[in-house]
């Protein structure tokens, strides 16, 4: 059996465009969406939104909330 390290050595052989598929095949394996997750974002999206509309909330303008991390 192939071990981790003896794995990595063999990816860095490879080109560029094959190391990248294969961080994606990975990626996407590791974080599988949660449609439990998904369904509680949604609603609260949903909510936020619904707020908005009713004045309850207001927006921030993008320059504002950035501003905040350009520090």
């Amino acid at each position: 059996m192939t071990t981790p390290i003896e794995l990595i050595h063999e990816i860095e052989k490879l080109p560029p465009r094959e190391r990248v598929r294969i961080v994606d095949i990975v990626i996407r394996d590791v974080l599988r969406p949660d449609s439990d997750i998904d369904k509680v974002w949604a609603q609260e999206a949903s909510s936020r939104w619904d707020a908005y509309k009713r004045g309850e909330i207001k927006s921030v303008p993008y320059e504002e909330v950035m501003s905040k991390y350009k520090k």
